[in-house]
């Protein structure tokens, strides 16, 4: 389900901004009418995905409406209507721009030519820096704490998120020179979720409990170290 429109064109046009007053930390302060240029664009798309990402971890995804988040961002809701396809629409554009933020700087996976251990280290690196985030970790518990009344909210996170990051795998892993240093025993669709848990660990089961002290980038590197190292020993020919 693709419910939002082209992330690249989404940039917010002049109905963001209806004329009015508003105070200096509003994206829209000081805004002529007319038609506004691309980065005033970008920063208002960013701003209003800043804050309707942070209303969703503060007050819980049910309980925010479209009103309220064009009221904190001083945007029209038609916009978000339109640009973003309504809340689920808005909620991937949130999760898709975080993401983007730890990957958008990686090589394309099915064209990278650097070695198989290099690609897959980088991208475990940058993979467990993403999910051990405080605003990830939140993000999570509201997904876990609402799916079951709002079946949309758990679609959404799923399709932004983890789908997204293991079709990205499937694609890397069925490219034939990568095909070619694997076992042919094992199943090509099983390859991203074993990746993905021999990575994680027990990072489920630590969202549980309180983050009192995210872990430093040396925890990190280690963890996916050992992990990508598993994942190796287990699938190499």
């Amino acid at each position: 389900m693709n419910t939002t429109t082209d992330l690249t064109d989404a940039a917010l046009d002049e109905q963001d901004c209806p004329e009015g007053n508003y105070p200096p930390d509003s994206p829209c302060f000081g805004k002529a009418a007319g038609r506004p240029r691309a980065a005033d664009k970008a920063a208002r798309r960013a701003a209003l995905l800043h804050t309707a990402g942070q209303l969703f971890l503060e007050k819980g995804y049910s309980k925010v409406s479209l009103e309220m988040i064009a009221r904190e961002a001083h945007v029209a809701v038609r916009t978000i209507y339109v640009k973003f396809g309504g809340k689920a629409g808005l909620l991937n554009a949130v999760i898709a721009d975080g993401r983007a933020r730890f990957f958008g700087g990686m090589d394309n996976m099915e064209t990278d030519p650097r070695p198989m251990e290099e690609i897959l280290r980088d991208f475990s690196l940058r993979f467990l820096e993403l999910i051990s985030l405080p605003t990830f970790c939140s993000l999570h518990r509201m997904v876990v704490a609402e799916a079951k009344s709002t079946p949309e909210l758990a679609e959404t996170f799923f399709n932004a998120g983890p789908q997204r990051t293991r079709e990205e795998l499937n694609r890397f892993f069925a490219r034939p020179d990568i095909r070619a240093q694997l076992r042919p025993d094992v199943r090509p669709e099983l390859l991203p979720v074993f990746l993905l848990n021999c990575i994680m660990g027990d990072q489920m089961s630590r969202l549980l409990f309180p983050i009192t002290q995210p872990p430093t980038m040396d925890e990190l590197r280690v963890r996916a170290t050992e992990g990508l190292d598993l994942f190796l020993r287990g699938v190499k020919r």
